[in-house]
């Protein structure tokens, strides 16, 4: 006979929640990471990449003084591979998830890339009532990446045919033939290898899947009317995406922000100009803190 205290500790292991998880409605569990007590900080990791790439602004913010905190979106590091769910509004839904299973208001966002996109329709599906700002980061999904009529910095849709079919083919390849110029030779070889392993961290799917939305979905809709301050920071040396192509049309079309040009900068300036960065996210918080 097995007597009932036998199976307790198996059944209290298998309901009780993991540390530094959050579940979402659909059951997929988002990994994050939280650091340091103070001013929300939440950080928005770019295209196959997650919250590790993060730590040179999380670890020294934190030290200032703010709570920082990043995540793995679905399919990406150390969170779950739910098989679905690469559409806009389920990942502005994980990112509400997120802010209501951690208690976090009056936050500032530094949304990194492919990120950007993910804020935007956050802010369009459940306003900023919690957020008080939003800084993007050598954003690389707003407001449109083709070029049509109306559109006209955007790029050529054969381009980005042809850049798909190459990252189809060889994902890893892909990453690892623009990995020198997305820190612009700034770079060592080894936060290159780091940067490289955490895409490759990612599911082949989330990396195809989240590559054609950023590519085809107009969002100059989504920024109409849209009244949280932003600041925009982008490089002149970003390989990856122009800031002609989204950080100044995209400026632009918010009501309140404005953009801030980094010299010789590329699309990894979080780590190539982190201490300029670090300086910019704190004043940008200290600017729109709430009464």
């Amino acid at each position: 006979m097995v007597h009932a205290h036998a199976i307790a500790p198996c059944h209290l292991e298998t309901t009780a929640a993991r540390p530094n998880y959050i579940t979402t409605a659909d059951g997929t569990e988002l990994f994050y990471r939280d650091w340091g007590k103070g001013r929300p900080l939440l950080f928005l990791s770019g295209w196959t990449l997650n919250s590790a790439m993060w730590g040179y602004q999380m670890h020294p913010l934190a030290a200032q003084g703010f709570r920082c905190v990043a995540y793995d979106r679905r399919g990406h590091g150390l969170s779950s591979d739910p098989g679905r769910g690469y559409d806009y509004d389920t990942l502005a839904d994980d990112l509400a998830a997120l802010i209501e299973a951690l208690g976090l208001r009056d936050v500032v966002v530094v949304a990194h890339s492919f990120s950007s996109a993910e804020i935007v329709r956050y802010l369009t599906r459940h306003g900023d009532k919690r957020i008080s700002g939003v800084l993007m980061l050598a954003p690389a999904a707003i407001p449109f990446l083709i070029k049509t009529d109306d559109n006209p910095s955007g790029i050529p849709s054969e381009w980005l045919l042809a850049n798909e079919t190459e990252l189809k083919d060889d994902f890893s390849g892909w990453a690892e033939r623009r990995s020198q110029a997305y820190f612009a030779h700034q770079g060592s070889r080894g936060i290159i290898d780091a940067t490289l392993a955490m895409m490759n961290q990612a599911t082949y799917q989330a990396a195809i899947e989240l590559a054609d939305i950023q590519a085809t979905t107009d969002f100059r809709p989504d920024l109409v009317g849209i009244k949280t301050p932003m600041l925009f920071i982008h490089g002149d040396a970003d390989a990856s995406i122009p800031l002609e192509v989204t950080s100044k049309p995209a400026c632009d079309l918010f009501e309140n922000a404005r953009l801030v040009i980094y010299k010789d900068a590329p699309h990894g300036l979080y780590f190539t100009h982190k201490v300029q960065l670090n300086r910019n996210i704190a004043d940008f918080a200290s600017s729109v803190q709430r009464a």
